[in-house]
């Protein structure tokens, strides 16, 4: 594996949730991996549980970790090419990018959409100029489009708590009073499909996500329909894709209570966090026996851990 970014940079999915799962055995051995070579984090927008899970596991393999907050530390950055830079931005990324390859063995980076320009958005400008300048190798922490460190922690989650070979997983929408990005909920249906689960996605007419994830993922309106005789319930919001970055829909109904999950087969509830407590998942919800929010979060470190190690391999 040379970069990072999606499902298509992994070549055997079971064999790489299986390495994150072996990385939870503590081993001597996993320092020497990573000895005398540096990790980077490029932070272009919040982060607690990316930032602290990544840099853990590039420690647990004995990685020098240098993180940097760029949207606050950094020089504003142009990213087109061809520009004249006669405006407010004081640093290309062609050089921003080859700086950092040349302080850094492997680059993260974490850039959300700016929810405005779909077109924009979904050329991932940022992390495909990083790339492409870098010469090192690129996982994405996030991008605009999706979050696949987030996706193998969920799909290892799953795997550590299912109790039927294939699991009926749940995704659903919930309501939230801010605008946010398709990367999450895009990754994710992304990264089930390639699992042997019975796959369902349910949200409010107008959430439909672009079909270039959608082809082949059943979705169902009628959120108490789609939950019946779940395993998992995978919650998150996401702003419209079809009318771009708009919130359509604040109806509370959608929120996950204990009485919805009463359709269910007792199913473990999800997020990826942070959540908005008696907004998107209720208390008793989040603080009852089915969450496993904690549990998945914890396995964000393992996960980063196990892709690490894969492309320390190729470096």
């Amino acid at each position: 594996m040379r970069n990072f970014t999606s499902i298509a940079d992994v070549q055997d999915l079971n064999a790489l949730i299986n390495a994150a799962r072996s990385c939870k055995i503590p081993d001597p051995q996993y320092k020497k991996q990573g000895e005398g070579k540096t990790l980077g984090l490029i932070f272009m927008n919040p982060s607690l549980r990316t930032r602290l899970s990544t840099q853990k596991a590039g420690m647990n393999l004995g990685m020098n970790v240098m993180v940097m907050n760029f949207s606050g530390e950094g020089w504003a950055l142009e990213t087109k090419e061809g520009v004249v830079m006669d405006g407010n931005k004081a640093e290309h990324i062609i050089e921003a990018a080859a700086v950092i390859g040349e302080y850094c063995d492997i680059i993260g980076l974490r850039s959300f959409p700016g929810l405005i320009d779909r077109d924009a958005d979904y050329s991932e400008e940022i992390l495909s100029n990083l790339i492409k300048y870098a010469g090192v190798p690129v996982i994405s922490l996030e991008s605009a489009t999706r979050h696949p460190l987030q996706s193998l922690a969920d799909m290892l989650t799953i795997e550590e708590f299912k109790v039927v070979d294939k699991p009926k997983v749940v995704m659903s929408w919930a309501p939230h009073p801010k605008v946010l990005p398709q990367s999450v909920p895009n990754s994710f249906v992304e990264w089930a499909l390639k699992m042997d689960y019975e796959l369902v996605v349910t949200h409010p007419e107008g959430y439909e996500l672009s079909d270039s994830f959608m082809t082949g993922i059943e979705v169902e309106y009628d959120q108490n329909k789609a939950l019946e005789g779940a395993d998992f319930v995978y919650v998150k919001n996401w702003s419209s894709f079809r009318e771009y970055g708009k919130v359509l829909n604040t109806d509370k109904k959608w929120m996950i209570t204990v009485e919805k999950l009463g359709n269910t087969r007792e199913a473990k509830v999800m997020h990826c966090l942070p959540v908005r407590r008696n907004v998107v998942i209720a208390d008793d919800v989040l603080d009852g026996p089915q969450s496993i929010v904690i549990e998945e979060a914890g396995n964000r470190v393992y996960s980063a851990q196990a892709v690490i190690q894969e492309i320390l391999k190729s470096i």
